[in-house]
């Protein structure tokens, strides 16, 4: 299974790993970004990691978290994984998925 990171996720690892940069430095935001993307690889071939998320309005959403990340993810047609966003757990995650969900799906 391939793996699809839509444009609102790509922004946000980019965001993750500025401000990891600012306030740790560039080694260790490689490191963290680095690893999240691994882990949204290693997502792909551990069906039973994926946790669903209960939302009526974003049915066939699953997440992982990795740290103090979660990533959200639907599984597409053709068994590719589409990553929609990676939030941070201190974020309203809830606003910030719906606006991203929205916006992957034009991506």
């Amino acid at each position: 299974m391939a793996v699809k990171i839509y444009d609102a996720a790509k922004e946000r690892l980019i965001g993750v790993w500025d401000y990891t940069e600012q306030m740790w430095g560039e080694e260790q935001a490689d490191r963290y970004v680095r690893g999240l993307v691994e882990a949204i690889h290693a997502a792909v071939g551990k069906r039973h990691r994926w946790r669903r998320l209960m939302d009526e309005a974003l049915k066939g959403v699953f997440f992982i978290r990795f740290q103090h990340h979660y990533v959200f993810f639907r599984e597409l047609s053709d068994g590719t994984l589409g990553v929609i966003s990676v939030l941070h757990e201190k974020m309203d995650i809830p606003a910030r998925l719906r606006e991203d969900s929205e916006r992957g799906e034009n991506s």
